[in-house]
């Protein structure tokens, strides 16, 4: 079944995590991402192991499914007249370069446009195209940082922790994803392409959200607090005698049903409604706490689910992976992978009625699609040889010996 973006073509000029994050959402839901990679060893991340899943890295695995590889000496005339073959034939373009790289290698915005004025150009960078930061390098430790999101994480009083996943990059990703998808919509309106500056630093910022509205309507800093929240009490994780569950008691009705299952009367003065139990929070959650060590992890899940009252375990990556309900919506998949056989990848997480996303190939080698893009736009033979032999391709997986 095609996918809801079957038909158009993403020339992905990305490479690490947060360009390729994006293009991967577009893959999975149908689009034919032309992935472009240096000759010479391509995407870093081909290289970022241990792990390795046979000689393939497990983080080039995880966020390049679903794409073909074209490499490309873009430092070169030829591989620059490649390059612009393909916009011409492009939906999207997609880079996360450092801010000006793109026009060096003749394919920024203006020069694109020039040749495929209907192009949806997206950039990713850390801090955006223009402003005080343009030029200053970022990683996600850097944005989760200046962003706000390692001012608000972690326990009281504890060292700044980055969240465990690289949400700074992945965030980034999906709002560019999102941004091509609604820019696609109105092209189809319009008849006209146009460019998008996507920053980390802009997209860890709009995450703050309700942290950022309780600075502005209070002027206090909103503080660490482990898992809690900073307005809902009790709302984060509690010890049980063999691990650790979330509970969440987001109103006073669940209040009332979670209460005497902690020995707490309901109607207590000092934790009747929320806003008492949030000025009372430090003495109500030790008195929680003490009683919730009292019983493992699923015997306090099987009576918070009898009173309807929010939890679950806090599960470990293992324990997450092999849930019955991430089984059953089919968040963990085999691909064939061309060296190493069957491959385990994540899913697809948006679940379409008519047009779903599907995993449709593994992450692919390097350059092995050289020989069947280059035809696509023209090139003989003969010619593909003379490419490899002037080092603006590599050598197709497939011809090495």
């Amino acid at each position: 079944m095609a996918g809801p973006l079957d038909g158009l073509v993403v020339l992905d000029l990305s490479r690490v995590l947060t360009g390729p994050y994006c293009s991967m959402m577009l893959a999975d839901m149908g689009a034919e991402v032309i992935k472009v990679e240096r000759p010479d060893g391509g995407d870093d991340t081909r290289g970022w192991g241990p792990p390795w899943v046979g000689e393939q890295s497990h983080y080039f695995l995880s966020i390049n499914r679903n794409k073909k590889s074209l490499t490309l000496n873009l430092k070169t005339e030829q591989g620059q007249e490649i390059a612009h073959r393909l916009v011409s034939e492009s939906d999207v373009v997609l880079e996360n370069f450092s801010p000006g790289t793109a026009g060096r290698l003749g394919l920024d915005y203006e020069q694109v446009r020039d040749i495929n004025p209907q192009v949806v150009y997206c950039s990713i960078s850390g801090f955006g195209q223009d402003g005080p930061y343009r030029n200053r390098p970022a990683y996600d430790l850097i944005v989760q940082g200046m962003g706000g999101l390692m001012g608000v994480t972690g326990p009281k009083g504890a060292e700044p922790i980055r969240a465990g996943v690289a949400v700074a990059d992945i965030g980034a990703g999906m709002q560019a994803a999102f941004s091509i998808a609604a820019a696609l919509v109105e092209r189809g309106r319009s008849g006209q392409g146009q460019y998008i500056d996507v920053s980390m630093q802009d997209v860890q910022i709009s995450w703050m959200s309700y942290m950022a509205h309780y600075l502005f309507a209070s002027g206090e800093l909103p503080t660490r607090r482990a898992s809690a929240h900073p307005s809902i009490v009790p709302y984060q994780s509690f010890p049980t005698s063999d691990g650790w569950i979330n509970v969440t008691v987001g109103n006073d009705s669940l209040w009332r049903r979670f209460a005497p299952l902690v020995d707490i009367d309901p109607q207590d003065s000092r934790y009747a409604t929320n806003s008492d139990r949030v000025e009372h929070r430090d003495e109500l959650t030790e008195l929680i706490s003490e009683k919730m060590k009292q019983s493992s992890t699923e015997k306090w899940q099987q009576r918070l689910d009898q009173a309807g009252v929010p939890c679950g375990p806090v599960y470990d990556l293992r324990e997450a992976l092999s849930d019955e309900q991430v089984k059953h919506r089919n968040m963990v998949q085999k691909v064939d992978h061309a060296e190493e056989g069957e491959v385990d990848v994540l899913g697809v997480a948006a679940k379409f009625s008519r047009t779903p996303g599907s995993l449709r190939s593994a992450p692919p080698l390097l350059g092995e699609h050289n020989v069947q893009i280059l035809s696509r736009l023209g090139y003989d033979s003969g010619q593909i040889e003379d490419l490899i032999e002037d080092g603006v391709i590599c050598r197709p997986p497939d011809q090495k010996q």
